[in-house]
């Protein structure tokens, strides 16, 4: 007999001031595809249309992580992360 895992079972111990939190699970159907809950969507402001860009972090060639971050905020994000590397070039 299989153990369902519950959502605890996927949250390691977070200290006092992290940000980063499992909000739910998702299951991904035989397409491929996956479902936002609703709470989710809300919280983040995600609508239908809405464009999200999809960035994975690998290690070792492995995804160990996959972000969604709204394309509209990734330009800006880009522009933060290189601003002070091109500020730095120019002195």
């Amino acid at each position: 007999m299989t153990k369902r895992k519950k959502l605890e079972d996927y949250c390691s111990e977070m200290g006092e001031g992290n940000s980063y939190q499992v909000q739910s699970l998702v299951s991904v159907d035989e397409r491929g595809q996956m479902v936002l809950p609703k709470d989710v969507r809300e919280k983040a402001q995600i609508n239908p249309g809405d464009k999200l860009a999809l960035i994975t972090w690998e290690k070792k060639g492995e995804c160990q992580c996959i972000i969604l971050i709204k394309a509209e905020e990734l330009g800006d994000m880009v522009r933060g992360f290189l601003e002070p590397d091109v500020s730095n070039s120019s002195k």
